[in-house]
Parts: C-alpha cells; structure tokens; sequence
C-alpha cells in the first residue's frame, strides 16, 4: 500500500495490485471480444460460401460442380455434351451420337435446389452425385435412342443361345417334364425398363437381365401338368347308329403337348385306330347281307350299293374336335355311300340285318319280285330280267331305289339293237348302270323262263297291269334285294 495527495491535496491511498488486475481484466475481455468477433467473421464467410457454392465432391449428372455456384454449375451443364455410350456389364453394345444435355435457364431453380439439399456448414469431402433431368430434355434419349437400343438388343438375341424352359409332353402315354436350361439371350423388356430409369449421364450402364426359363417347379409347367392329366381324363361318347362307344382319352392319346396359348396338340393316330375299327365292325358299304327270303330261308347277298360307311379321316377330326372342347358326347357325322345317293343308305336302320322291313325281292330263279313296305307284303307279281344266255343278267346284290320317274324314256343298248329309246310309264332305277323296275308294254313273252332267251337288257321288266301298284309301293333309298 502507499499513498498520495489529490488535487486538493488529500491523500489518498492507491491499491497498485488491483489496478493492475483490472487493466489485466480490460486486457482480456478486449481480446474475447476481439476473438468471437474474428470467429463471427470466419463462420459468416463459411456459412455465405457454403450456401452459395457446392462442396468439393459434388457431381450432377456425373458432372464435377465442386466449388461451383448455382449459376456457373448450370454453365458447365449446359455445356455438357452427352456421349450416349451404353453398356450392359462391361460391355459397350451401343455408340449412340452425341448430344448436349439440354440445360436451359429455366433448370436454375432446380439447380439451386439441388446446392440447398447438399448445403453443409462446414465444407465436406463427401462425394455424391445427383440426377437432374432438364425441364426440356432432348428427345434423342427418351426416344431415339432408346428404340434403337431395343432394336439392338433384339438383333444381337438371334446370334445367342436361347432359354429352353421345362416343359411337359405326353410320350407313349406318360406325362414327362423336360429339363429346363438357361441361355445367354437378353431380357430386352427388363433391359428397356432399367434404361428408362438410367441417371442422365453421357454413358449409359445396365445390368444384364437374360431371359429366363420356366424351372421344373414353375407354376405355368404345374399347370401345363394337370392340364394333361385332366385332359387324359376325359371321355367322349361316340354314337353310331344305336351304339354308343364310351371313346376314352387315356385310350386314344398316347402323345400330346401344350401350345403357347395353352392348346392341347395331341396325335389322333390311335384316334383313327378305333374309328377304324367301329367302322370295320358296324358299317355295312360292300359287305354280305344275312336276308330271310319270302320262303323263309336265310341267304347270304353281297351289298352292292345298298350300305354305308364312316369317313374315318373326318370322324376321326369330329372326335378329336370333341375332346378338344370338352365335349361329352357326338354321333356320327360323316357316312358316306356308293351310287346314286354320295351318303349311305340305310344308316338309320338297324332291323333286318340292316335291311329293314321295307324292301323289294327279286328272284331271278323263281322270276317274281315281292314289295314289302313296313313288314307287309304290298305286292307280288311275276317279271322278266336280265337276258342270261348274253351275259345282260339282272345284277345280283343289294341295291337300293336311286329315284323314281313318271312318264320316262329309257334309252341305251340291248343284243341286236345298240341305240334304242323306249318310252315307259313307271321307270325306278337301281343301278348307275341303268337296271331298274319299269312296265315292259312290248313284250309278249311272260313265261319263267323268258329271260333266258328273250330276256331284258338287265332290267326287271314288270307286267303293265301291276306296274302302278309296284311303282307306288317301291321307296326312293330302300333296298332292292336281287339274288
């Protein structure tokens, strides 16, 4: 401690220690104050650069924009050309031209955006690049050149090895899965998609996506498997006549497969075996007639015209068809004949042997015809035939009534005359050849022995007085039984 005078000479008494921690305090405080202001400066000049330019790392587009303001790194990106390169893996498939980005003033917005979204206080060294489209993007990239890389793609596909999916097939009546097995040919649809959703930078890279197979245990050949086995299930009822043939698809299909559109394509070779086989069995076309004669005895007589027959390549489509549509039953379609008439006489009958019970008899060893019509005797009468002696007999077999004509000419050839035009009342034909019933007003001789030597040229000549009756009881399409 000391002491002194003031001005009025007072003494006072003056603490030097405190003094001397007061102007220390002063000291310090000034250079507080003096540090937080510098530092106040400093974080203002970071904080106004680092929200006006963007950190180090920075890329749009895979564009370096580091250090960049909105307005200059939109400059660089409008300045920036496009190279189109596109690559699948490492590979570059496509050079496509080169085009500029498509920046216009109007992206500064989006832009700015962008350097708010990276804004850091403190500068950063972490890299990160944004996509950012321009509010006008070329069409060459979105359209161009994207159809000529799926063009690309799809001729570059037939030089590689394509999937083979697992699939299922009928063989020899079993249901085999083959194996699937990969290949090398792209999945251009997948490879289109993920281009459309590239960043827009000058080079392109995608993924490869191959096409794939179906696998073994794939849901579509699951189900291509008991498309078969329900397929092998069913059963279509095939009528002839008045049979009914239970046509079995476990029986008839032995090998089958499956269309794109899920069709089952199947061989109807066993198909045709079994129509085959009922037509061998049931028809009646150009086989032996068992027929009771007027006299009671049982004769065996060769079909002739008379009968009918499947169409075996047609039935056989009709019952494929029919599985085909998942059909339960059919008849016959496709009956076929000979002579006058191209479809079969005589399907829809099935008494008499086939015969049924309206027909004509004709005996040429007793030389009389019976007419009966529903079972009933209608008519009987004697008749002349065929000349034997000059081989011109009236054919033997089963016929049938081709059609029947009132008044007719007959015309054609006989021994000694060659051209002959003979007018008739009743005319009702049998054969292509021209035998038939019709009246005979010219002949004198009834005898039963005329026809052989003064027999007809093959006709059946029937007395005048009975012709009408046996013309009206004859039926278009009914058998004509000679023997």
């Amino acid at each position: 401690m000391r002491s002194t005078l003031n001005e009025t000479g007072v003494e006072i008494e003056i603490d030097k220690g405190r003094f001397n921690t007061f102007r220390k305090l002063m000291n310090w405080k000034f250079i507080t104050i003096s540090v937080i202001i510098i530092i106040a400066l400093i974080f203002t000049a970071i904080y106004f650069y680092q929200t006006t330019r963007f950190n180090a790392l920075i890329t749009i587009n895979n564009i370096k924009v580091g250090g960049l303001t909105a307005d200059q790194a939109l400059k660089k990106l409008e300045s920036s050309v496009l190279k189109n390169e596109v690559y699948v893996g490492k590979e570059r498939i496509f050079d496509g031209k080169d085009t500029k980005m498509g920046f216009t003033k109007e992206d500064l917005p989006s832009v700015k955006k962008l350097l708010g979204s990276q804004w850091t206080f403190l500068p950063s060294s972490k890299a990160k690049n944004y996509s950012l489209m321009p509010s006008q993007g070329d069409q060459y990239r979105s359209q161009t050149l994207k159809k000529l890389l799926e063009d690309k793609l799809t001729l570059m596909n037939e030089s590689l090895k394509a999937p083979q999916d697992a699939d299922v097939r009928l063989e020899n009546g079993n249901i085999i899965i083959s194996n699937s097995t990969p290949g090398t040919q792209y999945d251009v649809a997948n490879l289109i998609t993920q281009y459309q959703k590239q960043e827009y930078t000058s080079e392109i890279h995608l993924k490869p996506i191959y096409l794939q197979p179906n696998k073994e245990d794939s849901p579509l050949v699951t189900k291509k498997e008991k498309m078969l086995q329900d397929f092998l299930q069913q059963t279509v009822d095939y009528k002839v006549q008045d049979k009914v043939y239970s046509v079995k698809g476990s029986d008839v299909i032995k090998n089958a497969s499956l269309s794109k559109d899920m069709q089952v394509v199947f061989d109807p070779a066993d198909i045709k075996n079994k129509v085959s086989e009922i037509n061998s069995s049931q028809s009646t076309l150009n086989k032996n007639f068992s027929f009771k004669t007027h006299s009671g005895s049982v004769i065996s007589v060769k079909g002739e015209s008379y009968g009918w027959a499947l169409d075996v390549d047609k039935e056989t489509k009709l019952i494929q068809e029919a599985f085909e549509k998942g059909e339960k039953s059919i008849s016959a379609e496709a009956i076929y004949g000979d002579g006058w008439s191209t479809y079969g006489t005589g399907y829809q009958t099935t008494t008499n042997n086939g015969i049924g019970d309206t027909y004509a008899e004709v005996s040429i060893a007793e030389q009389r015809i019976w007419i009966y019509k529903n079972g009933q005797l209608m008519v009987t009468t004697n008749v002349v035939t065929g000349w034997h002696g000059v081989d011109q007999d009236t054919p033997p077999g089963v016929w049938y009534i081709e059609f029947k004509r009132s008044p007719s000419i007959l015309r054609g050839s006989e021994v000694g005359n060659p051209n002959y035009e003979v007018p008739v009342t009743y005319w009702a034909p049998f054969t292509l050849s021209g035998c038939g019933f019709h009246d005979a007003g010219w002949r004198r001789n009834w005898a039963g022995d005329a026809y052989l030597t003064q027999g007809s040229g093959g006709c059946v000549n029937v007395p005048p007085s009975v012709m009408a009756s046996v013309y009206d009881n004859l039926v278009q399409n009914e058998p004509v039984v000679i023997y």
